[in-house]
Order: C-alpha cells, then sequence, then structure tokens
C-alpha cells in the first residue's frame, strides 16, 4: 500500500487554502503583523521560531487566540540555537546563533560528522521547546527551508513520529505558475526553483508509505518578501484546485527601522492578508481558508 494525498474537503465543501505567517516570535513587531492577519485578515497558521526573543510573547497570543493553528519553525541557520554554544561548538559561534549562510550550513551539516551530532541535539531541544508550551503541534517547518537538507530532513520524520506530529511542509519550485506572474529577479528564481524541484521530490520520496500529511502546492518561495495584493489577487485566480499553503512574513505596519530593514517587505504582505479584495477573491474561488488539520490522506493499492 502506498499512500497519496489529496484535498480534504472543508465545511463549505471547498478545497483547504492554508495560510501560513512564518517567524512567529522572532520579534514583537512579526508577532503583531501574524496575530492582526489572523484576527483582521486571512491567516489561519502560523510557525514558531522557540529560540528567538519574542518566542514567550508568541505563544502568550496564541493562547489568546485559539483559531490559530500554530506549528513548529525549525531554525538552524539564521537565528539562535535552544542549547548553549558549550553544547553545539561546531554549529554555533560565541552568541549561540548559527550561521547567517544556508549554502554553509548545508555543506556543514553534510559533511561534519561532529556538526551533524550536534545537529541532532539542537532539533530535539527545539522540538522539546515546542512541546513545553502546550501548545498542540499543526505542523512542522524550518527556517529558509533547510529543514528540507537531506540529513536534517531523515532526522526530521523520526522527530515527528516520535512527538507525534504528521504534518510536514515540502516546498518545491513552483516555478510555472510563479515566472508567469512575475519575472522579477528571473536568475534567481531559477536556481532555487530547480534546487527545490529536487529537494521536494527527494522529501516526497522520503514521505511514501509513511502517515504523513503535507499540502500538494506551496507558494512563496520565489515571491519572498513581496507576496503583496497583486500577486496573491492573480495567484488566487490560476492556482490548481489542490490543496494549498500560501506561505508569507508579516510585520506590523508601525514596525520600527531595525524591523523594516530586515523585512522590508513585511507591511506590504501584512496589507494584502488584511484586503478586502484577496478575502472576495478567496471566497469566490474553489477554495476555503483552512489549516493543515484539513488535509486528508487515503491508502491506494
Amino acid at each position: 500500500m502506498t499512500n497519496t494525498f489529496e484535498s480534504a474537503r472543508t465545511p463549505d465543501n471547498k478545497v483547504p487554502l492554508i495560510v501560513n505567517g512564518d517567524d512567529f516570535g522572532y520579534s514583537k513587531a512579526v508577532n503583531e503583523g501574524i496575530i492582526r492577519a489572523h484576527r483582521e485578515g486571512i491567516l489561519t497558521s502560523t510557525s514558531l521560531m522557540v529560540n528567538e526573543e519574542a518566542a514567550q510573547d508568541a505563544v502568550r497570543l496564541a493562547f489568546e487566540n485559539r483559531g490559530l493553528a500554530v506549528g513548529l519553525h525549525l531554525v538552524l541557520v539564521l537565528g539562535r540555537s535552544g542549547l548553549p554554544h558549550s553544547e553545539l561548538p561546531t554549529i554555533t559561534d560565541q552568541r549561540g546563533r548559527f550561521t547567517d549562510s544556508s549554502f554553509k550550513a548545508g555543506v556543514q551539516y553534510y559533511f561534519s560528522g561532529a556538526a551533524r551530532a550536534e545537529l541532532r541535539r539542537e532539533m530535539r531541544e527545539q522540538f522539546d521547546r515546542f512541546a513545553s508550551t502546550g501548545l498542540p503541534f499543526s505542523h512542522v517547518d524550518g527556517h529558509t527551508h533547510l529543514h528540507m537538507h537531506p540529513v536534517i530532513f531523515d532526522e526530521l520524520i523520526r522527530l515527528c513520529e516520535e512527538y507525534g506530529v504528521r504534518r510536514v511542509r515540502v516546498v518545491k519550485g513552483e516555478m510555472k505558475l510563479s515566472l508567469k506572474l512575475d519575472r522579477k529577479n528571473l536568475g534567481i528564481k531559477l536556481v532555487w526553483g530547480t534546487v527545490f524541484n529536487l529537494l521536494g521530490r527527494w522529501c516526497e520520496k522520503k514521505l511514501e508509505r509513511r502517515e504523513f500529511l503535507r499540502a500538494s502546492r506551496v507558494y512563496g518561495l520565489l515571491q519572498s518578501g513581496d507576496m503583496n495584493e497583486n500577486y496573491l489577487l492573480r495567484l488566487i485566480d490560476q492556482m490548481d484546485h489542490e490543496s494549498t499553503e500560501i506561505y508569507a512574513h508579516p510585520l506590523a505596519l508601525d514596525a520600527q527601522s531595525d524591523s523594516i530593514r530586515e523585512n522590508p517587505g513585511g507591511p506590504i504582505e501584512l496589507q494584502a492578508m488584511l484586503s478586502d479584495r484577496i478575502r472576495l477573491a478567496i471566497d469566490n474561488s474553489g477554495f476555503s481558508l483552512a489549516t493543515y488539520d484539513n488535509l486528508s490522506m487515503k491508502k491506494k493499492a
């Protein structure tokens, strides 16, 4: 028996559309943007960075907004570790931070046995921290999608099975529709699209015969930082009618300058998620706002 994925129908008999805000817990400006996008807009789901400075604030907000699905945003690059540098001397600096380079991290995790041993301990620490919040695991994904790295993904599957979470984000290149809608930075998009097409197919094969759920389509990779209203309107109109996740990085509209420097497109993405035009487009499509709970699996001989 092999597992194939299908779109569970939502109560209104439409295809599930998950709208996820990444980086919950990174800062209060990020938290504010995500919560406003949920309360007043279309955001249904978020991914928590358990080691970052505003993680406790994010957990508090999650409990105050129980309709918001919360998953683990695994951070192994461009962020803080949960364990101290003394326990992770190979993969963190003296400040307890991972490298800012996804390429460097990927190479190190693949070729260094010491790095892999530290990586496994840190991954368990982040799963433990999420579990200790008391929030139910909605799903697991990763910062810069590094969770799809072959070494990391194998360990991720084991931890997910141990912690009872069977929903993961698998990103593929999404090139055909994304490039039709926006061809800015074409060279970079072609590289990233090709890399994640290969990684995505590999991850899908690793999930075969396992009781894991994922959205059939994921959009955001090639438009990261610019999921604006116009783009989303055209995307919603042209997406295939399969279970879909759209992810973005909303930021408070009144965020301070340092937050804007780190995420200049964040306020624009929040405005898109608050847009009445976007909500109407979803209402008039074959999709309905959903969470990972609305995905289903069928078995096929």
